[in-house]
């Protein structure tokens, strides 16, 4: 029975990376030339607005620009596009009933081996947040594209950032729209 804790636990570890996904959807100005777009400023007033730390709203200001400029936009003084941002959170809590016999009672290892008894309830408490980028155009001041991501957040510092990289690369990889992309 000790073979299987390798096992085990490599199990746990995928469910847990599995709950790193984020999910994440765009949508467009069918009308918009996104050719025409090549140059970036962030929209001041509308970032104000977002209820974040500011430590946060930096961070994920810092990932949109580096996923920008890898996709070949210049940051300009004259932007034609502007960049904004707005965030939803909620505190998600899950309650596990843990009682019984049999396997995985008490998770793998009971007391008395992989077959134990337990009792009791398990709460875990998530934050799970939106974050939307906001494409304006800045002759027209109107937006043109929005993308939208979802995920649980990191409460650990230093996995923030890494956690926000995460969450605006895959929401930037739906743009430009796919639509456009193979014009």
């Amino acid at each position: 029975m000790k073979n299987f804790r390798p096992f085990l636990l490599l199990a746990l570890f995928a469910m847990l990376a599995s709950c790193s996904t984020v999910r994440v959807s765009s949508d467009y100005d069918q009308s918009a030339n996104f050719n025409e777009y090549k140059t970036f400023a962030f929209f001041k007033p509308g970032i104000d607005k977002a209820e974040i730390s500011d430590l946060d709203k930096k961070r994920i200001l810092r990932a949109i620009e580096d996923n920008l400029l890898a996709k070949g936009f210049v940051k300009s003084e004259n932007p034609s596009m502007l960049v904004s941002i707005f965030t939803t959170a909620q505190e998600r809590v899950d309650v596990f009933n843990n009682y019984g016999w049999g396997w995985g009672a008490w998770g793998a290892w009971g007391p008395w081996g992989p077959w134990g008894g337990g009792f009791g309830n398990t709460v875990s408490r998530t934050t799970e947040g939106t974050l939307y980028i906001d494409l304006i155009d800045a002759q027209k001041k109107e937006l043109v594209w929005q993308g939208q991501g979802t995920g649980y957040l990191a409460r650990d510092v230093e996995r923030k950032q890494e956690r926000i990289n995460e969450i605006v690369g895959e929401i930037m990889q739906e743009y430009p729209p796919k639509k456009m992309a193979s014009n």
